[in-house]
């Protein structure tokens, strides 16, 4: 699976983006796709997770009821939908894939690059 991430830029606090992922390469509906984050100075942490048929998702805590991670398998393309941004919310954000949600936020096996998100106070 290959995946290109793309959406990221400056933002002010509260602001929204969209950032999405593409997949190629295998069946995309067969997998299970995550966003991570990797904010200046400190370790990838993990940020949503959504199942094959979309109808599981899984959010870290700090983004839940502000972030909405949805997948779009004609286009082989999972999102993530950020409202309400803080600065802490800066990071470079990356995408994932795996054959099962429950490696999303441990392990998955395949990564995209990432995209830059900044915000501004």
């Amino acid at each position: 699976v290959q995946l290109q991430a793309c959406g990221g830029g400056l933002v002010q606090a509260g602001g929204s983006l969209r950032l999405s992922c593409a997949a190629s390469g295998r069946t995309f509906i067969r997998y299970a796709m995550g966003w991570f984050r990797q904010a200046p100075g400190k370790e990838r942490e993990f940020v949503a997770a959504i199942g094959w048929s979309a109808d599981s998702t899984n959010y870290e805590d700090s983004v839940k009821g502000r972030f909405t991670i949805s997948r779009d398998g004609a286009k082989n393309t999972v999102y993530l939908q950020m409202n309400s941004l803080k600065p802490e919310d800066t990071a470079i954000y990356y995408c994932a894939a795996d054959l099962a949600i429950a490696n999303i936020p441990e392990s998955p096996r395949y990564w995209g690059q990432g995209t830059l998100v900044t915000v501004s106070s």
